[in-house]
């Protein structure tokens, strides 16, 4: 199994960013995808979640109306649509995948927002 982040980067308050995680290694058609972050000094927190199909999301609270989750089962990709960004949106971003109840994660991806 493999989870390979892309798209994190240095935006301004107020800025978007589209990450996305291509997975390998198992069908990723079957499972349910998650994005999570960490920022310096804090647990890592759950920024959203996916179902196998994409029919059902869920999201954190503090992202509820700006991140969107999304899925292309035909490019075993999974993305992170974030708009309206904040200072307190800086934090690494990572994919996560149970599989088998095994934990999966992706190196993370690096989002800083700062003006």
């Amino acid at each position: 199994v493999q989870l390979v982040e892309s798209g994190g980067g240095l935006v301004q308050p107020g800025g978007s960013l589209r990450l996305s995680c291509a997975a390998s290694g198992f069908t990723f058609s079957s499972y349910g995808m998650s994005w999570y972050r960490q920022a310096p000094g804090k647990e890592r927190e759950l920024v959203a979640a996916i179902t196998s199909v994409g029919g059902s999301t869920n999201y954190a609270d503090s992202m509820k109306g700006r991140f969107t989750i999304s899925r292309d089962n035909a490019k075993n990709t999974v993305y992170l649509q974030m708009n309206s960004l904040k200072p307190e949106d800086t934090a690494v971003y990572y994919c996560y995948a149970a599989i088998y109840y095994r934990h999966y994660w992706g190196q993370g991806t690096q989002v800083t927002v700062s003006s």
